[in-house]
């Protein structure tokens, strides 16, 4: 039978009105007829009563014993009564008439004169409130039910779960091979979309189906991405929602949706559901009471820890879920039995990098100077969505200067304009500004260059861009562990504009401030979490309790971390200004080309100061990850070929197998 549905009683209401008015007992049998024969009515006594309009229209009442002789059929098919229209002369020789056939005793009925109805306008205005009233209704209803979402209408579909589901055969155009990088995360969710295609192939050996997955990583490292992959190659019912759909201003509806959306992926097992940000409601329990009242987030995380743990059973279901803080996470939701994997979705390294500007370039049209592997290395720590930002921005900048196909340098514009912001030629500067913010970042310029782990310089500018005055770009090296001397020669670097300030201008500005906070967030880093400082050797002070408001530390300490921290800071700043000292000389050339050609190159740096007398690390990490590539790919083709023979040599035992069978059963 086909679920009842309420605008099936709005339609049969609508019909009965309207049929109620078509055929009411007052209704009517009309027949139009011309004016002669009108007054041949009149004088043979067949009219009762006459009703003249305005626009000269006529109506006129049958007598019920003449019905018969005008409209040639019974009293009773033609209602109580019928009459007939015709159109008169004009008003006056009506009445003419009318009296005339009074005078002579043929006409004993009335005559009456009035304004024309409209029949539409009476109609309309019957049937447009109860049309009002009922659309009124069904919005009201669909209002209250969220837009017809979660199965049935009205207010009590607010427990339902708002999941979006892809059945089997959904159209999601998102693979695996759209990801492109995370090779150690998408093998690890791809082993969970085998087990969901071929389970006996991991059950034959004991082994359980996974609870569950959580994809861990900064934003835009591709977390969604790779669920959506999930979704488009899993050939199983796949459920995705937002953390925050579960919360509602409502109490318990939260608990509600997460039981309604188990109850359905149960209906649907085998299936994945997918809960991206689960942080909104996985959120670490407070460990006292919310002064008394009804917390809905905790309550909702306990039933999402009862049904993916409980005592009922969700065989079948595997829950992915994606969040860039885990550690805010509840660590009951984080046990083995829950979510059994933690997937590190990191920022791409370097041939990562390569593979995502592969992927986000197909739809571009470029040009043959493009060179991947040069904006791979340009782009350190760019996330896979800060990459497709640089693509989009190259794309818009190629079309705002009406090219044909996206060049090299389109991308590079594109890169300076997400790093450092966009260009404002027309900010006014005066002379004595440009000059501080020349030697200010010649000053950055220099130490980075003499100094052996300063991140290498790429270009400097002292063209305004966003909110800074100036600007120089580096290309960091991409460290796995980073030594104290490194990150003091960084810091001693990102101190050279000031120092170079202080002492060739003899005053200092304003535009150091943001590097005087970079320095003093990494100084404190260093001395209060990883331990390097000489007073306070070997300790780390760094406290993850979100409800914690106590420094773990005493005053005193805190008194001696603030000393280590100015100490530190000053033996940097005092070691830059000797070094711009021993290179005034090349640093004043660096300064005096920035004032005359604004923007400078790490080619015209090393004009001034020479070849760098340490080599360029980063080339280093990238021959030796195509060296790592070539054995990897090498060992790939060994076990391969060690493969086909092994595979040769069962063959070969087989045939000789085969053979002593056939000769025994000859002999035989």
């Amino acid at each position: 039978m086909p679920k009842f549905n309420l605008n099936w009683l709005y339609m049969i209401i609508a019909m009965m009105l309207l049929g109620l008015y078509l055929t009411n007992e007052n209704g009517t049998a009309a027949k139009n007829i011309s004016y002669d024969e009108f007054q041949q009515y009149v004088k043979d006594g067949y009219v009762s009563k006459v009703i003249g309009y305005d626009d000269n229209s006529v109506e006129a009442y049958i007598k019920p014993q003449y019905v018969k002789n005008v409209f040639r059929q019974d009293s009773a098919r033609v209602g109580k009564n019928p009459l007939i229209t015709t159109e008169a002369p004009s008003r006056e020789s009506l009445g003419n008439f009318i009296q005339k056939e009074k005078d002579e005793a043929r006409f004993d009925g009335s005559i009456s004169y009035e304004k024309k109805r409209n029949y539409f306008t009476a109609i309309l205005w019957q049937i447009l409130p109860f049309a009002f009233l009922i659309g009124f209704w069904i919005f009201m209803s669909r209002r209250m039910s969220g837009g017809g979402m979660g199965g049935g209408g009205g207010i009590f579909s607010v427990g339902k779960s708002k999941a979006q589901l892809f059945e089997k055969g959904s159209p999601v155009r998102v693979t695996f091979k759209d990801v492109a990088g995370l090779a150690g995360a998408k093998q690890e969710v791809e082993e969970i979309v085998e087990f969901l295609k071929e389970p006996q192939k991991y059950t034959d050996l004991g082994g359980k189906i996974p609870k569950g997955a959580l994809l861990v990583g900064p934003p835009g490292t591709g977390k969604t991405l790779l669920a959506k992959a999930v979704a488009g190659e899993a050939n199983v019912p796949f459920f995705s929602l937002a953390g925050s759909d579960f919360v509602e201003m409502f109490v318990g509806v939260g608990a509600s949706r997460v039981r309604d959306l188990f109850r359905q992926a149960k209906e649907k097992a085998p299936c994945i559901v997918f809960i991206d940000e689960i942080d909104a409601v996985g959120r670490a329990r407070a460990k006292a009471a919310a002064m008394g009242g009804n917390d809905e987030r905790e309550n909702t995380l306990n039933q999402l820890l009862t049904e993916m743990d409980g005592f009922g059973s969700n065989s079948g279901v595997i829950i992915l879920a994606a969040t860039n803080r885990v550690d805010v996470l509840d660590k009951a939701l984080l046990r083995a039995g829950r979510f059994d994997r933690q997937i590190h979705v990191d920022l791409p390294d370097l041939n990562e990098r390569k593979e995502v500007f592969g992927v986000h370039l197909r739809p571009i049209k470029i040009d043959d100077t493009v060179d991947v592997d040069l904006l791979a290395r340009q782009t350190p720590g760019f996330s896979g969505a800060d990459i497709a930002n640089v693509c989009n921005e190259a794309a818009l900048i190629a079309a705002r200067h009406g090219k044909k196909f996206v060049g090299k340098q389109d991308f590079l514009d594109a890169v300076d304009r997400i790093v450092g912001g966009l260009e404002k030629k027309t900010k006014i500067t005066t002379e004595e500004e440009r000059r501080s913010i020349a030697i200010h970042e010649a000053g950055h310029a220099s130490i980075s260059w003499l100094l052996e782990y300063a991140n290498p310089l790429i270009k400097v500018t002292i063209v305004p861009r966003g909110r800074a005055l100036g600007a120089a770009w580096y290309l960091p090296e991409e460290r796995q562990i980073t030594t104290k001397e490194q990150m003091l020669d960084e810091m001693c670097a990102t101190l050279g504009g000031r120092a170079a300030e202080d002492l060739f201008l003899g005053r200092i500005s304003t535009g150091a401030m943001n590097d005087l906070e970079r320095v003093t967030k990494q100084a404190y880093g260093m001395i209060a979490y990883l331990g390097m400082s000489e007073k306070l050797p070997n300790l780390c002070y760094y406290n993850n309790d979100e409800y914690s408001f106590n420094r773990p530390y005493s005053e005193k300490t805190a008194e001696l971390i603030d000393e280590e921290v100015k100490k530190m800071v000053n033996e940097q700043y005092q070691r830059a200004k000797q070094i711009l000292a021993d290179n005034s000389e090349g640093h004043n050339k660096l300064a005096q080309l920035l004032i005359d050609k604004e923007v400078i190159f790490a080619e015209d740096v090393e004009q001034i100061f020479g070849k760098r007398p340490w080599a360029s690390r980063s080339e280093e990490i990238i021959s030796a990850t195509k060296v790592s590539d070539e054995l990897k790919k090498a060992e790939e083709k060994e076990a391969k070929i060690a493969a086909e023979a092994e595979k040769e040599v069962k063959d070969e035992e087989k045939e000789v197998t085969k053979e002593e069978k056939e000769h025994k059963d000859s002999k035989n």
